[in-house]
């Protein structure tokens, strides 16, 4: 179970789509295909396959796990550099520590999410606490990958630490999914998330047999990815499943429902919504960098190279 809930939605504000919204079609469903990042810790790639003029202003997404580690299983990131757009890190379930070259970092757990704009460029780390590694335990995040326009690749890195209690919490009317809106806005209800490219991102459980219709920014686009569970999206009742990431066309609504019968390990629908206004700029993306040309590109790993992202902090036992 998620960590941020509450045992009545019915307490909370309450959302809903006006009468006269245009629902927003299904225009695809993609399955994520499973491989390891970092040191070797399970993902599934949220946005293979998919085409970019569909997830623009967002690059990539990969869900961390679910895993139940052993002991000394638990795996985390070298130290690797970054330029030219944000990492959003978001932790469901277990912990984290980040640290960054430009001073920025914490443990992030249950609900927690670590905000780092790279920007002009830094290095930095993740890895589970030691305590994590040592006892084993349950692991479920996300990573983000948010493009900045070009006037903004080379701003000043920041780091925003967004404790799991600081999100917005929100209601369907009938209580039937509670909403979570960790950046950008939901109906004027404001999650904590500063972002420089305008999005939302929302963490939905939706209780089996319920649905939800959301208002949704018309000039933003509209993803919809599965994280556990089973249930359908858009007026069309497309099926969606773990995993799956929806596709909506344009419109000024988005729909998701879950089924009567969810699996045993997944008692709800658990679905992140995101939504963006694209940037609509050529990009030069390789590794760890996303620029707008080649030559900048270059430049990047020249800089990189050359040390001018940063040095690895001296610190004690890293």
């Amino acid at each position: 179970m998620p960590a941020v809930t509450v045992d009545n939605p019915l307490t909370l504000p309450k959302v809903a789509a006006p009468a006269d919204a245009v629902a927003r079609p299904v225009l695809t469903v993609t399955t994520a295909p499973s491989g390891f990042e970092g040191e070797g810790f399970p993902v599934r790639r949220a946005f293979a396959g998919i085409n970019y003029r569909h997830l623009d202003p967002f690059i990539m997404m990969d869900q961390m796990g679910e895993v139940e580690y052993a002991a000394g299983e638990p795996k985390g990131t070298p130290w690797h550099p970054h330029r030219g757009f944000e990492t959003v890190t978001y932790i469901i379930d277990g912990s984290f520590i980040h640290q960054d070259s430009h001073g920025g970092g914490g443990a992030i757990e249950n609900g927690d999410t670590q905000w780092m704009t790279a920007g002009s460029g830094l290095l930095h780390i993740e890895t589970p606490p030691e305590a994590l590694v040592m006892s084993g335990g349950l692991f479920h995040g996300l990573q983000l990958w948010v493009n900045l326009p070009k006037a903004d690749k080379m701003m000043a890195p920041r780091y925003q630490d967004i404790r799991g209690g600081q999100v917005q919490l929100l209601a369907s009317p009938d209580g039937g999914a509670l909403l979570r809106v960790i950046a950008g806005d939901l109906d004027g209800h404001e999650g904590p998330g500063i972002t420089h490219t305008p999005i939302s991102m929302i963490h939905a459980t939706v209780r089996p047999g319920a649905e939800v219709t959301l208002p949704w920014r018309e000039e933003f686009n509209g993803l919809a990815y599965v994280l556990a569970g089973r249930g359908s999206v858009g007026e069309e009742h497309r099926p969606v499943r773990t995993g799956q990431t929806a596709v909506f066309g344009t419109g000024s609504s988005l729909t998701v429902r879950a089924d009567a019968a969810q699996d045993g390990n997944a008692p709800d629908l658990e679905v992140v919504l995101l939504g963006g206004r694209p940037i609509r700029e050529p990009m030069a993306h390789y590794g760890p960098f996303v620029m707008n040309t080649q030559d900048e590109l270059r430049q990047a790993f020249e800089d990189f190279k050359a040390g001018r992202l940063g040095s690895v902090p001296a610190v004690h036992g890293m």
